[in-house]
């Protein structure tokens, strides 16, 4: 079970401390929940090469669409020359903070993720609640329930963004308060 009391400044400062050299021009935006976090490479928007490990690989033949905008390209070139720093920089960091690490990259406005962890999340649904996801499905909008669900959550979390940042920034207070405060004195279970 992840230790909830880690914050995401110290996930932050971990990565900043342990990434390698050629990442150190390219800011990171982290996403940290108690299962996931989300590395997201931000390259330079330049026509130089990707931060990587330094090789000079083409993107031909690494399933890159040679249609694609420039963009989508130089993202999936720098997963392909990162891959080895990546994965290492996973194994320390899951060990460190049990949680998956994942991992993505920007330029402008283009967004890729690489990989992501698919968490089930439990739920329980009325007739009505389950009719509005059964009608997203026969719709074509969704392929399953689950997938509805997924859809409705980020359709929630799109149109409300302002009110969400506002409850996270809300709870954030809440835990800085609540760390201030005095410690239960019963016994935590052993790990």
């Amino acid at each position: 079970m992840p230790d909830s009391s880690l914050d995401a400044e110290t996930i932050r400062a971990w990565f900043e401390a342990h990434r390698p050299a050629a990442w150190h021009a390219a800011p990171l935006e982290l996403l940290v929940d108690n299962d996931e976090i989300l590395v997201i490479v931000v390259l330079p928007d330049t026509d130089g090469s990707a931060p990587g490990h330094g090789a000079d690989e083409s993107a031909r033949g690494h399933g890159v669409d040679e249609s694609a905008p420039g963009d989508e390209a130089r993202i999936e070139l720098f997963r392909e020359q990162s891959r080895d720093d990546r994965i290492r920089l996973a194994a320390g960091a899951e060990h460190r903070f049990r949680r998956k690490v994942s991992w993505g990259a920007r330029l402008g406005e283009v967004v890729a993720t690489f990989t992501t962890a698919s968490v089930p999340v439990m739920t329980r649904l009325r007739l009505p609640e389950r009719r509005v996801l059964d009608t997203l499905i026969d719709a074509g909008v969704a392929r399953s329930r689950s997938d509805a669900l997924a859809w409705c959550v980020r359709l929630v979390g799109h149109n409300e963004t302002e009110w969400i940042s506002e409850l996270r920034g809300t709870f954030a207070a809440v835990e800085r308060i609540r760390a201030k405060g005095p410690r239960s004195t019963r016994p935590q279970p052993e790990e």
